[in-house]
This record gives C-alpha cells, structure tokens and sequence, in this order.
C-alpha cells in the first residue's frame, strides 16, 4: 500500500482530487471531451474540419459578449455558435469551393465581431483577461455553475448525432443515395451543424477559440486512423479525448511545481497530447491498412442500410 501511495504521489501534486478549480474542470473538460469526439467523427468523415475552425472562432464572438455583459460564457458561446452553423446550412451550398466560401464569409463576420467586443472588454476594464481566456481558454476558471447548462448541451449534441447515426453515415458516403433512400439530407445536414456548433463553442469556452478545432478533429482522425468502423471510432474518440483533456488538466496542475507560482497554460498541454496521438498513430508501423474518412467504401454504405 505504501508502494502504491508513493506511486500515486509521483503523478498527481499534492491537493490535486481535493482542488475545486481542479475538480470543475476535470468535470466540464471531460464531458467536452466526449462531445467534441463524438460529433467530431461525422465532422471529418464530411470533411468539415474547415467549418468546425470557422464555429471555433465565430462562437468566440459570443464569449467576447458574454464577459462584456456579464451573463454565462455558454449562453454566448453557444448563442453565436449555433448562430452561425443555421447560417452557414441556410445556404444550402452542396459543393465544396462553395460551401467553403460561405464558411470564410460567415468566418469573417464572426471574427469582425469579436475583435469589437473584445475592444469594449479590454477598453471598459470590466473583463480583465478576457482576450487570454476566450482565445486560448483558462480552464481552471470555469465556475461550477456552468457544469449544468455545458453537460446539457453537450448530451444533445451527442444523442443527436448517436440518433442519426445511420444516416448520417449513409449521407456522408453518398449524398445521392441518400435521397434516393428517402432521407432528407438538408434536414440531416442540418441537425448536424447544429450539434457540431454546440461541441466546437463548448470546446472553445473550456480550450480557447484558436485551439478549440484541435479537439474536435483531433482525437476523431486518429480513431479513425486506427480502426474502420465510425461506431467503434466514436467510442474510442472518445476515450482519447477525454484522455487528452485529464492528462493535460493533469500536467498543468503540476507544473505549478515545476516553475512556481507560474504554471503552464492547459490548453497546451491539451492540444499537445492530442498532436501528440495523431503522429503517433501515422508514423507507427501498422500491419494492416484502415480505411479513413476519405477511403470509405461500399461496407460501410451497407452498414447505413441496414
């Protein structure tokens, strides 16, 4: 038992389980871990990592907003993320170039907004520190009281998108036999931008706007790098997010030991863990081909139908 004590006393610092702050954001990182992995699947498999980018920052819009008038930063993330995801579908743009383009303009809307309210945050004096905590996130300041409203919305995105699997897949290999199925792809589309802004804005409150897309994409390429069905993806997705997220909430609490009095951002060691797991998983020698996102063939199609 000493041995075990002394084991567990090399890897967690001293007051780690028994830190609020720690506690807090062990609880809201985590369950954004899971949403983001969830729906983060669906977002590559539909080559939406772009998007997942452009909500990111847009949302950060709506964070700038809510430091201004001081109301919960997961009504604003949220409110703007979910704002311009229904903007960005109401186009109904099926090709590429196009949609990409709609996504740049909506893009530079949101990031034109949250320059202007991060102006009146830094210039009032009423939300010092706002810019550091909405760009890159600080995860040790969440208040417990928006544990409830971000596990709310992070449980919709992931039982819409679980309730559509289906679909969803069949719609993401092939849009034209979908329809021709009966399925109402706009709707489909739809549904799913709005569950994806709901995981990008509660990534970018918990990990920052600028590196919320690393945890949406993330640890969803890298399930899907290592085996070949999106329902066992999104589990493992999951996994290696949630892991990501602890880990680094982990580090940063201790190197507070390493460099006293100044410990290292989270979201760094976040984002690095994740990156971290996508190069390992590509430059690992593998004995067997899996197919990705890109490379899905007729099995899964076949699955969707079933």
């Amino acid at each position: 038992m000493t041995g075990m004590h002394m084991l567990l006393g090399l890897i967690f610092s001293p007051g780690f389980f028994a830190n609020a702050p720690v506690r807090t954001a062990l609880l809201v990182g985590g369950g954004t871990a899971v949403a983001s992995a969830v729906v983060g699947i669906f977002a590559v498999m539909r080559g939406q990592s772009f998007a997942a980018h452009a909500l990111g920052d847009v949302s950060s819009a709506g964070g700038s907003a809510s430091y201004l008038l001081g109301v919960s930063p997961v009504l604003g993330f949220i409110g703007l993320g979910v704002l311009a995801a229904a903007s960005m579908e109401w186009a109904d743009v099926q090709d590429a170039r196009e949609r990409d383009l709609v996504t740049g303009v909506v893009l530079g809307a949101g990031l034109a907004l949250t320059a202007l309210f991060l102006y009146f945050d830094t210039t009032s004096g009423s939300a010092s520190g706002a810019v550091v905590a909405i760009l890159f996130g600080s995860m040790f300041t969440l208040p417990l009281s928006i544990a409830l409203p971000a596990g709310i919305a992070g449980a919709i995105a992931v039982v819409t998108t679980v309730t559509l699997y289906r679909p969803l897949l069949l719609s993401s290999l092939s849009a034209e036999l979908a329809t021709a199925q009966g399925i109402r792809v706009r709707l489909l589309g739809f549904a799913h931008a709005l569950a994806l802004a709901l995981a990008v804005s509660l990534s970018a409150m918990t990990v920052g706007a600028i590196l919320s897309p690393a945890l949406i994409i993330g640890p969803a390429a890298t399930a899907l790098r290592l085996v070949d069905r999106p329902g066992l993806a999104m589990a493992l997705a999951a996994l290696l997010g949630l892991s990501a997220v602890w880990g680094g909430i982990l580090l940063a609490y201790d190197s507070y030991y390493w460099t006293p009095g100044h410990g290292w951002p989270v979201s760094f060691f976040i984002v690095s863990l994740v990156f971290l797991g996508y190069v390992g998983v590509n430059v690992a020698p593998r004995s067997r081909a899996v197919r990705t996102a890109g490379h899905a063939t007729g099995h899964h199609a076949g699955c969707a139908q079933d």
